[in-house]
């Protein structure tokens, strides 16, 4: 189910509940005015800590409303609410893997901030299972898990805030935290890898549906990023080897691939529909 939380860790906050269904959409759409560049409603999924959080307050700091969604660290959640700048921003709670939460959080979202504008598909779970150790329950599960959430809930809450989108008339942006991995490969993760590798085909797709409504989808590839949840990999060896697989010598932070999602969603952005916009620092290169 999707839960709404009240505003304890911000004043600006709003409190959410869910909306009605959105209308069936059908017919030639109507012409669509220029989109927005700041003061837009926001969701981004997945904005407990980490990149999420750094999304939240990418779009916070450019005069944005944002829906700050988490799964289950509501705690970490109330902080990045907190750090937003300006007000009216609003704290969701989600399961993504359960379809029919993926689907209402959007809902919420657009009932919380008055509208929807912009989605931002971040929330993600990546847990290694490699094919040559692990038992076939465990692979099985992760695999069932990977799908629920990176791409089976990217499919649902796009299509909710798509249709809002619709319904408002006004355009839209979408863009999806896709992953390097789609290309290069990703030995102890395979789930994750092929299912950003499909997030990045739905975004194309949904691109080419969208684009008559003026709603830009586009996804963003990135490398190693440093985050909380992978900060113990980047001690010693190991992260000696992740920081050189860069020819810069490091890996991303937070800030700059928050810095390209929010261009994305920019007006000028719209031609970039359909993009997988590598962010990767040079350590992987594609033709």
């Amino acid at each position: 189910m999707v839960a709404a939380d009240p505003p304890s860790a911000n004043p600006g906050a709003v409190e959410a509940a869910s909306g009605p269904s959105p209308g069936a959409v059908s017919g030639a759409p109507a012409a669509v005015p220029p989109f927005p560049s700041r003061g837009r409603r926001v969701l981004v999924t997945g904005a407990s800590r980490g990149l999420g959080r750094a999304l939240a307050r990418a779009f916070a700091a450019n005069g944005d409303r944002v829906a700050v969604h988490y799964g289950t660290r509501r705690t970490e959640a109330e902080r990045t609410l907190a750090a937003l700048d300006g007000d009216g921003h609003a704290l969701l709670g989600a399961d993504l893997a359960d379809s029919g939460a993926a689907a209402g959080l959007a809902d919420a979202a657009r009932e919380a901030l008055g509208g929807l504008d912009v989605l931002v598909n971040n929330a993600a779970v990546n847990t290694p299972h490699p094919p040559d150790s692990t038992g076939f329950a465990a692979w099985a599960e992760a695999w069932r898990r990977h799908v629920d959430v990176n791409l089976l809930a990217t499919a649902h809450v796009s299509h909710s805030a798509a249709r809002w989108m619709i319904e408002q008339g006004t355009g839209g942006r979408i863009v999806n935290i896709g992953s390097r991995g789609a290309f290069r490969g990703e030995p102890d993760h395979p789930a994750y890898g092929a299912t950003k590798a499909a997030v990045h085909a739905l975004g194309q797709s949904l691109a080419v549906a969208l684009a008559p409504y003026g709603i830009a989808v586009a996804s963003v590839a990135p490398g190693f990023i440093r985050t909380e949840r992978v900060a113990h990999r980047l001690t010693g060896p190991e992260g000696e080897a992740i920081r050189t697989q860069s020819p810069y010598g490091r890996v991303a932070d937070p800030d700059e691939i928050a810095a390209a999602v929010r261009w994305l969603a920019s007006p000028e952005a719209e031609w970039s529909s359909g993009t997988v916009l590598d962010l990767n620092g040079a350590s992987y290169l594609r033709t």
